[in-house]
């Protein structure tokens, strides 16, 4: 690989921090940071009580370190790592999960979407295209979960709870998670969607590996999302 190319995007990509929530995923986070370190100069992961050891294997893969003493939930680590890019001076924030299910080639489209297009806020969506195959019942599922979050929020989305997303300083700054489990997911496109600053999709793939799976991505996680909207 000719690393000329990367050293331009990482130069490029300086003034975006990509932020991860991170909580026991030992097994894959090393590949995970390795993977988005040539792209991008700045990552950090928010290592939400890990019991495993996963911080110092993605400090150790290249990624800063902010550390929850015990488990808080995503929300929580998200909001984290907001505070921590904003305070760095991050123009924007790339959010990314730490299981390996997210591309990093479509994290870099997103974001060059955005400057181009001066977007303040790219949403990732699995269902814009066909690269993604969730399975019947699970689509099922986070359409409908996509239908009730649509009905109470000012954005019409195609996948409500992709973890993928590029965010603004502008539009970071007026965000404040409080929710934990996976209700922040709808909180954070409710409170987006209140800046009134422009925004967009973008096709993105999710990879359903067995690892991610086991670790979440399962229709009962999928279920789980509903009835918090739900219950919300």
């Amino acid at each position: 690989m000719n690393p000329a190319p990367s050293g331009d995007l990482r130069t490029l990509n300086d003034d975006a921090w990509v932020v991860i929530p991170l909580f026991n995923e030992a097994q894959v986070i090393g590949d995970v940071i390795r993977g988005l370190t040539p792209i991008f100069s700045n990552v950090v992961c928010i290592d939400d009580g890990s019991r495993d050891g996963s911080g110092r294997i993605a400090e150790a893969a290249g990624a800063r370190l902010v550390t929850h003493p015990i488990n808080l939930g995503q929300g929580a680590a998200l909001q984290t790592g907001f505070e921590y890019a904003l305070e760095r001076g991050a123009r924007f924030v790339v959010t990314f999960d730490a299981d390996g299910q997210h591309r990093v080639e479509d994290a870099a489209t997103m974001l060059e979407r955005a400057r181009t297009e001066n977007l303040a806020i790219v949403f990732g969506s699995r269902f814009l295209d066909d690269r993604t195959k969730p399975g019947l019942l699970k689509k099922i599922v986070l359409k409908t979960a996509v239908w009730v979050t649509n009905l109470t929020t000012r954005t019409r989305l195609t996948d409500a709870h992709n973890g993928l997303r590029v965010i603004r300083d502008d539009a970071l700054a007026r965000i404040k998670l409080r929710q934990d489990r996976m209700a922040h997911g709808t909180e954070i496109v409710v409170q987006l969607g209140r800046t009134g600053l422009p925004y967009a999709e973008q096709p993105v793939e999710v990879i359903y590996s067995d690892y991610s799976k086991a670790k979440g991505q399962s229709l009962l996680n999928s279920v789980n999302i509903l009835i918090d909207l739900i219950i919300r």
